[in-house]
């Protein structure tokens, strides 16, 4: 009996110290893949004042996100406080916060490649859903933020995470967005507006950063834990008890954009209905087309990193978005 004791002991004692030691090589990964540097080349994004371009970068900042974590006035917002060690808040991004500061390719390696001007990992930057904006749609999302008034905000970026998310971090389970893009990828080509398979599939980019890049699923990347999976919504792969099995057809559906409930009555977590809300009529139906759309009918637009990074030097082409039934128009 006390070699039985001593046993469990001993291996209590020795699991205690391969955990210890787990944890600790896990922070130290931790704070170097914070302070990595990431070589990209980005392009200039192109300033203009033009008002059409203006009015298209107003629309894609209330519904792509953006008011979620920095505001409606770009002043920045504290947008997860768990009260459990999580908490997490946008910085000011008008002119009078950091990003008076950034040049025009800056802005492009933020948004598009979750990089920080000096190179370093942006920590909280949902930039996987803006990879494969157009060069059109980045130019008129910057050229609207950057016309912002200019606002004093003691807002800053704010990413405080329990340590054992930081462990799970340095040893690359909770991958930042940096890790989750393919930076050789060229950006999408234009989409014209329109109930289609095409526009649909460039409006779903906006949901890769909870639902991955093919639309599968699963614990969200960074969440809290008691934050719900996100749902399969990969196109043509729907059973009988799927999330999108709920709507069945596109009023429902963009009713539960505009009111974050399900057709019975009951709330969605997590999903941010702030943007989603403010999508307008043809890019909410044309993502439930797409959404809904059948097994082999559109090719799959992928803007994680791949699993074996290109060659130096390897020249990337864009994916092209295939042509869906142009004008389908469909209920509600």
């Amino acid at each position: 009996m006390k070699r039985w004791i001593k046993w469990t002991a001993g291996g209590a004692m020795l699991l205690g110290m391969i955990v210890a030691a787990t944890a600790a090589s896990g922070l130290y990964l931790a704070e170097q893949r914070r302070n990595r540097y990431i070589d990209i080349k980005p392009r200039p994004v192109a300033y203009t004042t033009d008002a059409q371009t203006i009015e298209r970068g107003r629309y894609l900042y209330a519904s792509r996100g953006c008011t979620d974590c920095h505001g409606a006035q770009g002043t920045g917002r504290e947008f997860v406080n768990d009260g459990k060690g999580t908490r997490i808040a946008g910085p000011n991004i008008t002119s009078a916060g950091v990003v008076g500061r950034y040049q025009p390719e800056d802005w492009n390696s933020v948004i598009r490649h979750g990089v920080k001007p000096n190179g370093r990992p942006v920590m909280v930057m949902p930039s996987e859903d803006y990879n494969r904006l157009t060069n059109e749609d980045l130019n008129a999302l910057v050229s609207y933020i950057r016309q912002l008034p200019p606002q004093e905000s003691t807002q800053q970026a704010v990413v405080d995470l329990p340590r054992p998310a930081w462990v799970l971090y340095g040893l690359g389970v909770i991958p930042d967005a940096a890790a989750r893009i393919d930076h050789q990828l060229a950006p999408s080509r234009p989409v014209p507006a329109g109930v289609t398979l095409a526009n649909g599939q460039y409006v779903a980019n906006m949901c890769i950063g909870c639902h991955g890049a093919d639309l599968s699923g699963g614990k969200i990347p960074g969440g809290p834990p008691d934050w719900p999976a996100a749902s399969d919504i990969r196109p043509g792969s729907h059973s009988a008890d799927s999330a999108l099995a709920r709507y069945p057809n596109a009023a429902s559906f963009v009713a539960m954009l505009r009111t974050g409930k399900r057709p019975d009555g009951t709330p969605i977590q997590v999903m941010p209905f702030e943007s989603l809300g403010q999508l307008s009529d043809v890019d909410a139906q044309a993502l439930y087309l797409y959404l809904n759309a059948p097994v082999g009918s559109v090719k799959q637009e992928v803007g994680s990193a791949p699993t074996q990074p290109p060659a130096q030097g390897t020249k990337s082409s864009a994916n092209t978005v295939p042509s869906g039934p142009g004008g389908l128009k469909l209920p509600g």
